[in-house]
């Protein structure tokens, strides 16, 4: 028979027991079950269990018909145990390990003896452990422990965050390894108040991380004690405080920068109420901090710009932030301030926007100078203006008159007017313009009334202002008289114009009747404007004179070529005329060289007459289709006859149409091999080219004689010039220059290349002509 146990030992038994009968119904049981069931059981009605909750570890509920207690017994299973978890009537959870012990009457199974073995508080232990320890590796803080002698024996993933070691690097390393040398005398305070059971609260430090860079830490160290409540080591959170520490250096830095700035810094409600004032706004505005907070923003907003405020308060509610708004505000004393503002929406710790900081710059003078460096720039432009028209136009009373109306507009006058008189040998050179009268002003009124009020000297400008010193006026008072008297008006600038010519005067007159109108800067400028007038006049004074030494020039070469001409043609004549009737052979050569040398005087004479020609616009054209390759075949030909000691190399390749004169293009090719053979006295090779490009043809004569210095080059196409290395050389120089003007008129281009080693290669381009037949009926096109 199975033992059972005495209900008195069970009754008294601190181990929770009850016993069932066979059908579940609670027979007896202790204190200890009624303590784990949390209420007293309901004999009647209560079966397998006193317990009015009751679930298994996996949360399903246990349902009496099938409690657990009842497929023990139903299965005659001995010391069968169950873990289960016993809701009691507070809500409070037991948790316990059900085992049973079947009941015999002699044979016959009657009940069962049930002990409830309660292992809440080990639970709750593992359960907090558990919690306790994903807290500390889940804790933002470095959470370490260490024992008395310093040595760690515990280390957080914040830790390693923040310290850079591992915990494998850490655990069992001293924990003065994280510490400056500068500090190492703290855990020796440390360890003595642990000792003492004392706790260390927010205590800011300095520590080290594994690259050795120091991080501001906020330390909270617990002492550890055993069972027995001695202290056998230490906890310590370290928090990084390095952010905090920037931040709340940021606070002050940004405060610091507020008060010190020279900018108004100013805070508002959404009512426009003032709630900061810094210095600069004091500086700018002129209240105190104490006369502005408290009062409305609209102090500052002149009448006239009250709307302003409503929309910046509009955009501000809506969260939008106004950047470098140019306005107008009010000083304490009235006046009106220029400034530029940039206002954002001020959020509490909710992002709620409860307000805006306005920044405000004064920018009175800036929008002044802005206003100087824009008028200096018109100005500046003006004189530029007035100096490229003078330059690029030929008719000087024309540009004189644009002059004038442009001061006009610069100066804002009633009236600008300029006169100028220019005495010569035979006549007297005049030239006026006027603006904001008629162009008969001048002429109604009298110019040379005019002429002694103007000074002299350009040192000598003169400025009237109605509301002048009086003795300034007096000094002036006869000048002043009559130029009211003559123009009505009551402010005047008078600027004479200089000139090195003992016979000339005149200059500017301004008249407004502005008070207080001109000033120097007006006279500055237009002193700069008529020193350049001045120098124009001077110019075309000079420029008058050498036309008219040109205009003789070119008068006495023409004379000069056409009555040489005559005598040469005379001379030609009787040499060739000697030539053939000569019958002694001794004779000849001498008759040959007077031939040559008459000829290469006739070709200077024939160079200058075409200068001539040229330079008057009398240069005739006689232009029509040919064969360029012809043209150069004839003339190679004749060279290869005259200069024999030179080989002449062109390969005719294709057919070459151009429109133009013919005897002019010759006369540009006899040029150019001229040149080359000249300057290629050792060497005896010409070559010449001439291809076809998409729309033109391109000739080149190569030679490789004594070359052009890269300094010589870009005067080659200069009348009369020739090269430092030309001594010996005959020539006037004008070859090029004619050869330069031929192919100008041709719509061509003529120049000069180096080319590879030794020698010059000279080219020119002339237009190409695709279809003789079409281009044969469209001549006019082509002219």
């Amino acid at each position: 028979m199975e033992f059972e146990p005495s209900a008195e030992i069970l009754k008294c038994s601190p181990i929770p027991y009850y016993h069932c009968d066979i059908n579940g119904k609670i027979i007896s049981y202790n204190d200890a079950a009624k303590n784990v069931w949390g209420r007293e059981p309901n004999l009647a009605d209560d079966l397998w269990s006193g317990a009015l909750k009751e679930y298994y570890y996996d949360g399903t509920p246990v349902q009496k018909a099938e409690h657990p207690a009842a497929q023990i017994l139903q299965k005659s299973a001995f010391d069968t145990r169950t873990e289960l978890r016993v809701e009691q009537p507070n809500g409070s959870l037991k948790y316990i390990l059900l085992v049973a012990q079947p009941s015999f009457n002699k044979s016959d199974l009657v009940g069962g003896y049930f002990y409830m073995l309660d292992f809440t508080e080990f639970r709750v232990n593992n359960i907090k452990n558990a919690s306790l320890s994903t807290i500390i590796e889940t804790s933002d803080d470095a959470i370490i422990t260490k024992d008395l002698q310093g040595k760690i024996t515990s280390w957080n993933q914040a830790a390693e965050r923040i310290f850079g070691y591992s915990e494998k690097e850490a655990i069992g390393k001293p924990i003065t390894m994280l510490f400056p040398n500068s500090r190492l005398h703290e855990e020796d305070v440390i360890i003595s108040q642990l000792k003492s059971g004392q706790r260390i609260d927010h205590f800011e430090t300095i520590r080290l991380n594994k690259d050795g860079k120091p991080i501001a830490i906020e330390l909270n160290i617990s002492p550890i004690k055993n069972v027995h409540g001695k202290v056998i080591g230490a906890s310590k959170v370290a928090r990084d405080i390095s952010e905090h520490i920037s931040s709340h250096e940021k606070k002050e830095i940004l405060s610091a920068i507020v008060e010190s700035s020279d900018d108004a810094i100013i805070s508002k409600n959404l009512d426009s109420i003032i709630i900061s004032w810094n210095k600069g706004a004091q500086k700018i505005f002129g209240y105190t901090e104490q006369e502005a907070i408290g009062n409305s923003i609209t102090m500052l907003i002149p009448e006239n710009k009250l709307s302003e405020e409503v929309e910046i308060l509009s955009k501000i509610r809506k969260g939008e932030k106004i950047d470098h708004f140019e306005t107008v505000r009010k000083h304490k004393s009235g006046r009106d301030i220029t400034v530029s503002i940039t206002v954002s929406p001020l959020k509490n710790h909710k992002g709620e926007i409860v307000g805006a900081s306005k920044v405000a710059r004064d920018i009175t003078q800036q929008v002044e100078y802005q206003k100087a460096l824009e008028k200096y720039n018109r100005n500046l432009e003006i004189l530029n203006s007035i100096g490229k028209s003078i330059s690029e136009k030929n008719d000087f009373k024309e540009v004189l008159q644009w002059i004038v109306d442009t001061t006009y507009r610069l100066t804002n006058s009633q009236l600008v007017m300029f006169f100028y008189e220019v005495k010569s040998r035979h006549k007297v050179h005049s030239y006026a313009a006027v603006s904001g009268r008629s162009k008969h002003f001048l002429e109604d009124i009298g110019v040379s009334r005019f002429k002694d009020i103007v000074p002299k000297s350009n040192a000598q400008s003169l400025i009237f202002n109605l509301n002048d010193e009086v003795e300034i006026l007096n000094k002036r008072k006869s000048i002043y008289e009559k130029l009211h008297s003559l123009l009505g008006s009551s402010n005047f600038m008078v600027l004479p114009l200089s000139s090195e010519h003992h016979a000339a005067g005149g200059g500017f007159i301004f008249c407004s009747n502005q008070p207080d109108y001109y000033r120097s800067q007006d006279l500055l400028l237009i002193r700069n404007i008529a020193s350049q007038v001045s120098a124009t006049l001077q110019n075309s004074y000079l420029f008058e004179k050498i036309k008219q030494l040109n205009a003789k020039k070119d008068e006495f070469i023409a004379v000069a070529s056409h009555e040489l001409k005559t005598p040469l043609t005379s001379l030609k004549g009787y040499l060739q005329l000697l030539q053939h009737t000569n019958q002694n052979p001794a004779t000849d050569g001498f008759i040959d060289k007077s031939l040559t040398q008459v000829e290469r005087l006739n070709g200077l004479v024939d160079d200058l007459l075409n200068m001539s020609r040229l330079d008057s616009g009398r240069l005739d054209f006689k232009k029509r289709i040919f064969d360029l390759n012809k043209v150069i075949i004839d003339v190679v030909a004749n060279f290869k006859y005259t200069h024999p000691s030179h080989e002449i190399l062109f390969d005719v390749q294709q057919e070459l149409l151009v429109f133009g004169d013919a005897q002019r293009i010759e006369q540009v090719i006899i040029n150019l091999i001229s040149n080359a053979i000249k300057y290629s006295p050792f060497s005896n090779t010409i070559e010449i080219t001439a291809t076809k490009s998409v729309d033109s043809i391109i000739v080149s004569v190569r030679d490789y004689g004594i070359g052009v210095k890269e300094e010589h080059q870009k005067f080659l196409f200069d009348r009369f010039y020739r090269a430092e290395n030309s001594t010996g050389i005959g020539g006037l120089g004008i070859g090029l220059y004619l050869s330069k003007e031929i192919i100008k008129r041709h719509k061509g281009e003529i120049g000069y290349r180096k080319p590879p080693g030794s020698g010059s290669e000279f080219y020119f381009t002339l237009p190409y002509v695709d279809d003789f037949k079409e281009t044969n009926n469209d001549i006019t096109k082509l002219n």
